[in-house]
């Protein structure tokens, strides 16, 4: 296999493993979120697993059209309890992940993938997205 196909594979299964690991987050957090934040997140939280496993499937799926096998292990989730803390760290991970997209779609475009870049670009659409939205979440004065 070529080394430049082989690398990106590489980084797509990283990238697998995070969305992973963003699943799980979101499903933690909905679950644990408590005080009076809870009627608002964890429903924001319970809306982000989707999008996440919707990812995590695309990913997989390309991974093995380019001739890889998808990882099945998640990347490191923290458990925290603290309403500012997981909101915080939700969007460090979002923040990762658009930098990670963005050498995708760098590696994606050299090897001439245009659908992989198209789709890339959508998916960093959505984790800005994401981003903003915990932004304002964390702009509430009574967080800080």
């Amino acid at each position: 296999m070529d080394q430049k196909v082989q690398n990106l594979i590489d980084g797509l299964n990283e990238d697998l493993a995070h969305e992973y690991a963003a699943s799980i987050m979101y499903t933690y957090n909905a679950a644990t979120v408590q005080g009076l934040y809870y009627q608002v997140l964890k429903p924001f939280f319970e809306s982000e697993i989707g999008d996440e496993q919707g990812h995590a499937l695309y990913l997989a799926e390309k991974i093995k059209t380019l001739g890889g096998t998808p990882t099945t292990k998640p990347a490191e989730v923290k458990q925290l309890s603290d309403v500012k803390d997981m909101l915080e760290e939700a969007k460090r991970a979002e923040q990762d992940t658009i930098r990670r997209y963005e050498e995708r779609k760098e590696q994606a475009e050299e090897l001439g993938y245009t659908e992989l870049v198209v789709k890339l670009d959508d998916m960093i659409a959505d984790e800005t997205g994401h981003m903003e939205e915990m932004e304002r979440l964390l702009a509430d004065p009574r967080l800080q």
